[in-house]
């Protein structure tokens, strides 16, 4: 229970703390950054890190010049397009081995070539979209990686989304995070920020249970 609030402590208060740690760390707080992002996106083990809350609390500090934004931008992205490629490869290395199995009742082969078919179909708008909604965005290059989708067509998309999410979380904290508004309610602002990247999971999910 001390975790979990803890945890909360740390996410609601983002800015705060991100604060302290920019004190305490100085220039070494861009690879504390970097590490956080490559982790939160390359990683299937650790998709409880901060990530759309963590760009939004930066762009904020980058305002307030704490941070040097055209760096911040550059590290981040950099950080999300290495996380989903290392997270891909991964995917991609172990996805053959784990479905060998043809007796497996839930690895099946068919499982992986039905997802690498959707992947060819649907993987770019997925590997764009995940980059907004926390824990997809963790398992979407995965599983890019086990239906092995293309190599040259996932680093496309893998560029383009990193760019898109890393601008228009980090550049939304910059430009709005010191409004008067936003500094007094930050906790609340921080919670709107992960509603509104867990929603479009929520209306899928709504959608999909609906009876035809």
């Amino acid at each position: 229970m001390d975790l979990i609030k803890g945890f909360l402590d740390l996410l609601l208060h983002l800015d705060t703390h991100l604060g302290a740690l920019i004190v305490s760390s100085g220039g070494w707080i861009y690879a504390i950054l970097f590490v956080i992002i490559f982790c939160e996106t390359g990683l299937v083990i650790t998709p409880f890190l901060p990530g759309d809350s963590l760009l939004f609390a930066a762009g904020t500090l980058a305002a307030s010049g704490d941070l040097h934004l055209p760096r911040l931008l550059a590290i981040l992205s950099l950080a999300g397009i290495l996380g989903d490629s290392v997270n891909f490869a991964i995917g991609n290395a172990i996805g053959p081995k784990v479905f060998q199995y043809p007796d497996s009742r839930f690895l099946r082969k068919e499982y992986l070539e039905r997802t690498h078919r959707f992947y060819e179909k649907h993987g770019g708008k997925t590997i764009i979209l995940a980059r907004f909604m926390p824990i997809i965005r963790t398992f979407a290059p995965f599983v890019a990686g086990v239906g092995s989708m293309r190599y040259r067509r996932f680093l496309l998309f893998n560029i383009s989304g990193a760019l898109l999410w890393v601008c228009l979380l980090t550049g939304g904290g910059y430009f709005f995070g010191n409004l008067p508004f936003v500094r007094r309610h930050f906790s609340m602002v921080i919670l709107v920020v992960i509603f509104l990247s867990i929603l479009p999971g929520v209306i899928e999910y709504l959608r999909q249970r609906r009876p035809r």
